[in-house]
């Protein structure tokens, strides 16, 4: 399996790719092109275009979550592939895959801060696939669907509302969710904004792949000013689970993770990172 990062808040030195408040990641797998996540513009689209990356040729895009730094630049997508229907361009029609809550309507302090983007509207450019339960894209590498919650240090506090069902209720995220890819060294675990805690993640996914070895973590952890006992909590786990390293990005704090560097091997991440794992 192959990642490219296409959207972080940091970008590589010395490479000239734009950076946002977001994250997107480019997937190859098993003759599969996965975009996981679309940043919060076209940002994603532009890098993937300075990187030499066909567009046209996707086979799935994966959200982990609804909210705007994951979603918005769906809308840039539709627009790419409305303008290839113009001009009678081939294009592959993606299989969207998400959790079925993730387009809910979602605010936070009166503001919105869920997908632009609708259902209905979707499903005019997508195969859309909203479900809970995981799904394999390859052999090897899994869409989690919706994690179990099993401690009680992690996703402790909503953030915002959301609709659901026509009842507007506090958002635990409960359409947070990740990928992880089988590898010969163990789970490599790809993250939004790990909404539903990175331990929650890396236990599910351990029990989702029946396989209790952690190669590596990218993405989001969704570690920003944690309280002390998350944060120790959160070390203690990684120290015990025997994670190998972490690519932490996007919304992880410097302390957290010069905190968790203490446990594991903490990497640089930038748009224009490549990784490889066999």
């Amino acid at each position: 399996m192959k990642i490219t990062v296409l959207a972080d808040n940091n970008t590589i030195i010395d490479r000239y790719f734009l950076g946002e408040p977001g994250v997107s990641f480019f997937i190859e797998e098993c003759g599969r092109n996965v975009i996981f996540d679309v940043g919060y513009s076209d940002v994603f689209i532009r890098n993937a275009q300075r990187l030499n990356i066909n567009m046209y040729d996707i086979d799935f895009v994966a959200i982990s979550h609804g909210h705007i730094d994951h979603t918005w630049g769906l809308a840039p997508l539709i627009s790419l592939y409305s303008e290839a229907l113009i001009e009678k361009l081939s294009f592959k029609k993606p299989v969207l895959i998400a959790h079925e809550e993730a387009f809910s309507s979602k605010y936070y302090e009166n503001e919105v801060i869920g997908s632009i983007v609708t259902e209905k509207t979707l499903r005019d450019y997508f195969k859309v696939n909203l479900r809970v339960k995981p799904f394999w894209i390859t052999e090897k590498l899994v869409f989690l669907g919706e994690i179990e919650r099993t401690n009680n240090f992690e996703n402790k506090k909503p953030i915002g509302r959301y609709m659901h069902k026509g009842i507007e209720e506090d958002d635990f995220l409960i359409d947070d969710t990740a990928l992880v890819y089988k590898s010969n060294k163990g789970l490599v675990i790809i993250t939004g904004c790990s909404h539903s805690g990175i331990c929650n993640i890396i236990e599910y996914a351990k029990k989702i792949c029946n396989d209790n070895r952690v190669a590596d973590i990218i993405g989001g952890l969704h570690l920003l000013k944690p309280d002390i006992e998350q944060m120790d909590s959160t070390k203690k786990y990684i120290k015990e689970t025997n994670v190998e390293e972490l690519h932490a990005c996007h919304c992880t704090d410097l302390h957290s993770k010069i905190a968790l560097s203490e446990v594991t091997e903490v990497n640089e991440v930038g748009v224009g990172l490549k990784l490889e794992y066999e």
